[in-house]
């Protein structure tokens, strides 16, 4: 740290983002990125954009706008699009949190919900999951600030039903509360139709997961139209041209191909099944998912002893050092063949602990 680096920011830690090594060929399942390539309509609508980007992009995202309007039921002034969801739920913290209203979150969840809290300078109360590991609704009704939740949840995959969503944005009438869906595709319900309902609630999405475009960066966040003007004005006011003309595209293809998604989802759900059997039979604890992911950790092995045995035979998964959870092990969901070798490798590392 240099002595020219702002005082405001020497005490911030950053938010780490999943290994991706680049010294062998891993088998990468720690950042819930999908096993499965691009749609081949969102690849070639990105390829024929890339003759265009001497010139700025639309920075209304009108081809994106037109494509969720089509395929999602969402109207353009209800919806803002980003550079990856990372980017609206710094925005919600920047326009709906500050001294007066707090950011509130569970004290497991997305570890760049702090982080976002402390750039930019509000305060934050953490609430501690119950034993099981579930968000209580009943702590966020009446929370005193602007709430966050990642449904599911994550690194725990766990999924409140749609019913209690509702409860915590009409039990917060005075503060927006954001509900995280970066997950949603793979089990969850999403409040995308409770924002035409209540006008403190915003949704928010990413490409990355379900649609493949991890490397795009693609986010997006459903509001009602006041709400996204609010955000529109943070947007204006940093990086008006936040996506990128090719993302853009390979977005609208993404949603236009709505076999392509099903059928990788419907798989995605296959192989996690299989996933979570296979580990349970090898006595692993694993909770109960709506992700593309599961967590889960053995009494025969610590999670990050596994982890560092795993990655010596070119597996990658996401190891968490926080006390509560650090015998657990986030398992992205790769592909069949991927997670067969997973499982061999797991099973071949505690045959070694006899």
């Amino acid at each position: 740290m240099t002595r020219f680096f702002s005082e405001k920011y020497k005490a911030l830690t950053p938010y780490v983002p999943g290994e991706q090594p680049q010294d062998r060929r891993y088998i990468k399942l720690n950042t819930n990125e999908s096993p499965f390539p691009p749609s081949p309509a969102a690849v070639r609508m990105a390829a024929e954009e890339a003759a265009k980007l001497q010139l700025y992009s639309d920075p209304e995202c009108g081809v994106l706008k037109q494509a969720a309007a089509e395929v999602l039921g969402i109207a353009g002034d209800r919806i803002l699009f980003t550079n990856g969801s990372d980017e609206i739920l710094n925005f919600a913290f920047m326009a709906f949190c500050d001294a007066e209203h707090p950011a509130v979150f569970p004290d497991i969840t997305y570890g760049f919900y702090p982080v976002f809290a402390k750039l930019n300078g509000v305060p934050y109360r953490e609430i501690p999951l119950k034993d099981d590991f579930t968000v209580d609704p009943e702590d966020y009704i009446g929370a005193g600030g602007t709430v966050f939740i990642a449904n599911p949840n994550a690194p725990t995959g766990i999924a409140l039903p749609l019913s209690e969503i509702e409860r915590i944005a009409a039990g917060n009438p005075d503060n927006v509360v954001v509900i995280d869906e970066a997950y949603v595709d793979f089990g969850g319900e999403s409040a995308v139709t409770l924002t035409e309902k209540y006008p403190n609630l915003l949704v928010t999405q990413t490409f990355s997961k379900s649609r493949s475009l991890a490397g795009g960066r693609l986010g997006m966040g459903i509001a009602c139209p006041e709400l996204i003007a609010d955000l529109n004005t943070v947007k204006y006011s940093t990086n008006p041209y936040n996506v990128n003309r090719m993302t853009m595209a390979a977005g609208a293809g993404a949603l236009r191909d709505t076999a392509y998604f099903e059928k990788n989802i419907r798989e995605t759900l296959r192989v996690r099944e299989w996933t979570a059997k296979a580990l349970q039979e090898l006595g692993f604890t694993v909770l109960p998912s709506s992700a593309n992911f599961v967590f889960a950790k053995s009494d025969r092995i610590g999670g990050e002893e596994l982890y560092r045995k795993l990655k010596d035979r070119g597996i990658l998964i996401r190891h968490f050092t926080v006390p509560r959870i650090r015998e657990f092990n986030r398992i992205t969901i790769g592909s069949a063949e991927e997670m067969q070798a997973f499982i061999k490798a797991v099973r071949a590392i505690l045959d070694e602990c006899v």
